[in-house]
This record gives C-alpha cells, structure tokens and sequence, in this order.
C-alpha cells in the first residue's frame, strides 16, 4: 500500500496549516454564483430534496482552508464552485445531481494540542463561508471529521448547531481516528461499526426532533482494517448513510479495492467513490471518467474528487 502510506503521511504534515487557517478570518468568497441552468445534454443539478440520496447522484469536491493538498475546495471558493459544476457537466444526462461541497471540520495533527486530542475545529465563521458556497451550488454541506484520538459521537456533536440545519451532513474518516496512545500519521487508525452506529442513531434522531430532511452520513474506508464489525451499523430513521471507498491509484487499482471492500456493506448503505485528481494521475494513469465511474458494481450513489 505504498500510494496509500505516501498520502497518509502527506496529509497528517499539511494538517496544521489547514487548521490554523479554519480558526482564522473568513475570506470573502464573492458568492454571486448564480444557479446553473444546463443544457439539455447536461445532468440536472437539483435542489437537495428530503433524502437526496433516494432521488439523485451526489458530486462533490472536499477541501479545507489554507491546503490545496486536502482538496480543491479551498482558497478562491468562488473558483472552486465554478470547477465543481463543470466537473458536474462531464457527468451522462438522465439522473439528478445533487452538488456537495465536503469541508475538513476537525483535522488531524501530528501534535496533541491542549487536549491531547492530536485534533482541531473549524471555527464557526469557516463553517459558515463554506455551507454559503454549498448553498450557493442548491448543495449539501458535509462536515468531514478526522478526529485523532477523540471518539466520532462527540466531534460530531460539537457540530450540532450546525446539523440542525437541513442541508448538513457528516463524512466520518475512520482512517484518522487513532487508539489511545497512537500518534495519527505513524499508523491507519480504525473504527467499527457499533461507533458508526452511535452517530448514525444520533443524526437519525435530530433530524426526526427537528423535522429535518435525513441527514446524509458518510463513512470513508481505505483499508479493510480501518472499519471493522461493519454489521453493526444498523439502519435508523432520518439517516441516509454512505460508504466511500478511498482506493488510490489507477483504474485497475481502484476497481480492485472496490471489490474487496464493497462487499461488507451492510445492505442499507450506499456505495460511495473517491477520486484523487493527483494521486490517482502521478504514475501516468487517466483519472477514472465519470462513465467508468458509474459503471461499478453496485453504482455509486455519491462520487467526490480531492
């Protein structure tokens, strides 16, 4: 897995610059997009509707402030919502798309910080220049959370004021939640499906007190070894739930860690697809096309770029 270690390593070095960058002043994004009107050869961008996933794809660019490592949606969000739609475009017609801007919310460091937590928060005022980008697109906002050596339930709770709005989500990246001990960047960290549960209840639960559309949750896996017990997440009310797989490399590659991974799934949940614009190209290889994309087995219910 050496294309997997090489971006392990990577992202963990780069974490204290998108982070310092999250708890600073919120540059002014110039928020005059506009709402993409298609042409008739083009996918339809849609609205998010009481559970997108049941009436649309979901595209989306992830990212954090002050590292184009982490992702394209960072530095002019402008520009990057302008790459996002014409990404959007190279999409076959026929089905809906639903655009989903997925935000670094706390990140990873390789030092423990005041709370020997080896992670960090986003400040409000970046939360709020990235859900306007979001609505902005008629998207979603996912908070990604990579949580160090703090449990998902409570990194995800301290983002409640936020979820209660119906157009945010989470992205839970197991790949960064490290045992007690572990220092996140030596090692994969890990979680099970019981912990995905804990959150997914929670999510289901807001949105059915608020009277929100379901929340989408999101879980990242890499490697069969960082979600382990995966049967236990069971389905719950209010929660529209995705896995993502994160394979690196090229197409051949990434078709394989698909097919090694997917078939843990539990059947309530939907397949996700991660593609890199550099690390999937750095050897030569062509960027999967959204076609191939789409051809997988099963089909992709969200695909985001980093």
């Amino acid at each position: 897995m050496p294309n997997h270690s090489r971006r392990f390593v990577l992202t963990v070095g780069l974490a204290g610059l998108a982070a310092s960058a999250c708890g600073g002043s919120p540059r002014n994004p110039g928020l005059a997009v506009g709402a993409m009107t298609p042409a008739p050869a083009e996918p339809v961008v849609a609205a998010p509707p009481a559970d997108p996933l049941a009436t649309s794809l979901l595209v989306g660019f992830c990212g954090a402030p002050g590292s184009k490592a982490l992702g394209r949606m960072t530095g002019d969000l402008t520009a990057a919502s302008a790459e996002l739609r014409k990404q959007i475009k190279t999409f076959p017609p026929g089905r809906p798309i639903t655009p989903v801007v997925e935000l670094i919310a706390t990140t990873v460091h390789r030092s423990p910080g005041a709370d020997g937590m080896y992670r960090s928060r986003c400040a409000d005022t970046t939360i709020q220049e990235y859900l306007d980008v979001a609505r902005a697109l008629n998207g979603l906002l996912l908070l990604d959370i990579q949580p160090g050596r703090a449990d998902f339930l409570p990194e995800v709770r301290a983002y409640e004021h936020w979820l209660k709005e119906p157009d945010v989500g989470v992205a839970l990246d197991p790949e960064w939640a490290v045992e007690p001990g572990a220092i996140p960047g030596k090692k994969f960290g890990r979680t099970t499906g019981s912990e995905l549960d804990e959150v997914a209840a929670y999510l289901g639960g807001l949105a059915q007190r608020h009277r929100l559309p379901a929340k989408v949750m999101i879980y990242h896996q890499v490697t069969s070894s960082v979600v382990r017990d995966e049967e236990l997440l069971r389905p719950h009310p209010g929660v529209s739930v995705v896995k993502v797989v994160d394979g690196i490399g090229s197409g051949s590659a990434k078709k394989a860690t698909w097919t090694t991974l997917m078939p843990s799934k539990p059947a309530h949940v939907r397949p996700g697809f991660k593609l890199f614009f550099d690390e999937d190209t750095r050897r030569g290889a062509a960027l999967m096309t959204p076609e191939e994309v789409l051809a997988l087995t099963p089909t992709p219910a969200y695909v985001i770029y980093e």
